[in-house]
């Protein structure tokens, strides 16, 4: 699926700029930036550490359960696996908004509800940070962009130079066509999980749950017609 990895970007920006705002700058798709404002906080700076602590070992369960699951699916069959990953990651989303939905409005960082909340969203995207390395297909980092842009601006640049041999420049621009628009869509998911928290809440994490259910239906049916094929 050509779109795939912009759609799976899109959701990754738009999740982690709800549990940002909504969440004391919780950071639920990747934990670089947690690290970050728990030193931060460490200095005094913020609140909610100990919810940035815990969503820690919740996003490792994620990527643990997303591993035990690929590997008890036929390895023959990526798509399925696929598939796999797609419903428990859009379970965990759904689980993730009502837990917002209970908690709202959310006034203290260190009330249990509130970091079981927080702690649900790290699971959830961090199968789909495991999925991208367990599942193997063709497509570009989608929940951390900061190699995407790194990788873009050196194939800007090697495009641009008069000195790169012709061959290498087709390569650069092949692969800046992948990185850009996993990039843009990671960056309009951010800003409409902005918006729709503000309007919605919680209730904003629907829209990627039914995304994720329909990048499930969609593996689904890719693996179809080959199950066609090898039956006699």
């Amino acid at each position: 699926m050509k779109s795939e990895d912009s759609v799976l970007a899109a959701i990754a920006g738009y999740v982690d700029t709800l549990s940002f705002v909504a969440l004391f700058g919780l950071f639920t798709a990747h934990v670089t930036g947690n690290f970050v404002l728990i030193g931060a906080e460490a200095a005094g700076y913020g609140q909610g550490v100990f919810m940035k602590l815990m969503a820690f070992p919740a996003f490792v369960a994620g990527v643990a359960v997303s591993s035990v699951i690929v590997k008890r699916v036929e390895p023959a069959t990526p798509n399925r696996a696929a598939c796999v990953l797609y419903v428990v990651q859009a379970a965990l989303m759904l689980a993730f908004c009502l837990a917002g939905v209970g908690v709202s409005p959310v006034v203290h960082a260190d009330s249990t509800p509130v970091i079981v909340c927080g702690m649900i969203g790290a699971a959830a995207m961090g199968v789909q940070n495991a999925h991208g390395r367990l599942v193997s297909r063709p497509g570009v980092p989608n929940t951390v962009m900061t190699g995407n842009v790194t990788q873009a601006v050196l194939d800007t640049l090697d495009i641009l130079s008069p000195q790169m041999p012709s061959d290498a420049r087709a390569v650069a621009r092949t692969r800046l066509g992948k990185m850009l628009p996993t990039i843009l869509a990671f960056a309009v998911g951010a800003i409409l999980g902005a918006l729709a928290y503000r309007h919605t809440g919680f209730w904003a994490l629907l829209l990627p749950f039914v995304a994720l259910l329909w990048l499930a239906l969609k593996a689904r049916g890719v693996l179809h017609p080959a199950h066609d094929t090898e039956t006699p």
